[in-house]
This record gives structure tokens, sequence and C-alpha cells, in this order.
């Protein structure tokens, strides 16, 4: 698997904000719509997230990979957690919210900046606190037929 650093020309990378969504007290992470890209990204290039609601992602947060659900509410698309695999992303309440988490350690609030890293469009991205470095295991899931598959047999 190749390495890929969070400034390597191939990685996008974007500001994006934590809310709050709905009747949740924890922080979410606000997902821009694809015509509110300018002026977040900070390095690279990205025209889409390649991202729609109904979406389970591959995120590393901290050097470690989660599956984010990507859910969409009345402002936009949003992500509320990060699991340990794509059952538990599919069916949040049941594992550990790596995200969560993650924000509580750093002491990350609504209203707060962190940045998104775009490792692989569609398919993995990376979490960070502005000004950090992070170093990701870029790989593709497999191809769309045998993960439409895979996707039928979880149900």
């Amino acid at each position: 698997m190749p390495r890929v650093p969070s400034d390597d020309e191939g990685v996008a990378s974007l500001r994006v904000s934590l809310a709050r969504s709905g009747g949740t007290r924890r922080p979410c992470v606000r997902l821009p719509n694809d015509d509110e890209l300018d002026g977040r990204v900070e390095s690279g290039t990205c025209e889409s997230l390649s991202l729609a609601a109904g979406d389970v992602v591959r995120v590393a947060i901290d050097r470690e990979e989660h599956h984010a659900p990507v859910r969409s509410d009345g402002e936009g698309r949003l992500v509320r957690g990060a699991f340990d695999n794509r059952r538990l992303a599919r069916e949040p309440g049941e594992g550990a919210n790596r995200l969560a988490e993650w924000l509580d350690e750093n002491d990350r609030e609504p209203g707060d900046v962190i940045v998104l890293d775009v490792v692989v469009p569609g398919e993995q991205y990376g979490l960070r606190i502005p000004g950090e470095r992070a170093v990701y295991e870029a790989t593709r899931g497999p191809r769309s037929s045998l993960s439409d598959i895979a996707r039928d047999l979880d149900g």
C-alpha cells in the first residue's frame, strides 16, 4: 500500500466546520456542497467530494482507519460518527464513535474548523487538526461490482 502524506499534491485538503445536527449534543463534521468548495481548499485540487448521503466511506483519524456513514439534514451532508467497521457504521449506537472520541480528546466543539483530506475520492478520507500533518495508507476498495455484491450480502 502506498503511503501518502497529507501535503502530497494528490491529496486535496479542505477546511470543514464542526456543527450540531438535529437533537444531538455531539459535534458533527459539516461537509460543504460541491459548489461551496471554492475558498475551502487549502492544498491540492478538488472539484467534488464524490460523496452522497447514504455512502459509507473509510476515514483515517490519528493513523487509524474507521468507517463513516454520510448523512444529510436540512443544511446538507454531514458525518456524525466514525466506527470500527462497516456494519457498525450502518448501525450507529452499537459501537464506539471514534470521531466523537477524537473531537473530545482534541477539545473541538461546534464552530471549530478541522481539515478533511481527500485521499481517494468517494472511498478514503482523513481528518486532522489544522497545522498537523498526517500520513495515509492509500488504498482503493474493490471494484464497484464486487462491493455491490458484498453490500447485497450484508443486507
